[in-house]
């Protein structure tokens, strides 16, 4: 079972090595090893993810019964998601599920009209099972390799 909570800068290695294992285990289901290698280089160093999370956006880290980090989650004020990474060890179970409803309770607590965001192959079958609609598949190079990603969203109800 994991726990939700915010972001600590303490999580940062620990999330750098969750995306790397994400990108690595889980995504070669749908990308080749040109890919693979050019994603795995947007990862941000343990300081830029700090930057990043604490730049005002709402985050949120799945931690395990021994408090590791196995998951991590953002949305900025206009609601663009730029991280959903899970461990391969909860991937699949249910408990990413846990994660990304968190997100979206915050996000409408905070009255976000429409979230979104650039989906991988794996990414966009999670999305759409939470309601996200695909706005285009986006198909563009990395250093040279062909790869792409979903533009992705889903409107959010008004606040009550």
């Amino acid at each position: 079972m994991i726990t939700i909570r915010p972001f600590q800068d303490s999580d940062a290695p620990a999330l750098i090595a969750v995306f790397h294992r994400a990108v690595h285990e889980l995504a070669t289901r749908a990308y080749g090893p040109e890919q693979i290698a050019v994603w795995s280089e947007l990862c941000p160093t343990p300081e830029q993810l700090c930057e990043i999370m604490n730049d005002g956006r709402v985050t949120f880290v799945a931690t395990n019964e021994n408090d590791e980090p196995v998951g991590f989650t953002d949305v900025e004020a206009d609601g663009h998601i730029r991280f959903l990474y899970a461990s391969p060890d909860i991937a699949g179970t249910g408990q990413v599920q846990t994660l990304y409803d968190a997100l979206e309770t915050k996000a409408m607590e905070l009255g976000i009209g429409k979230l979104y965001c650039e989906a991988s192959e794996l990414a966009k079958s999670f999305m759409l099972k939470q309601g996200f609609s695909v706005v285009e598949r986006r198909d563009f190079e990395l250093r040279g390799v062909p790869i792409h990603n979903y533009a992705v969203e889903k409107r959010l109800r008004p606040r009550t």
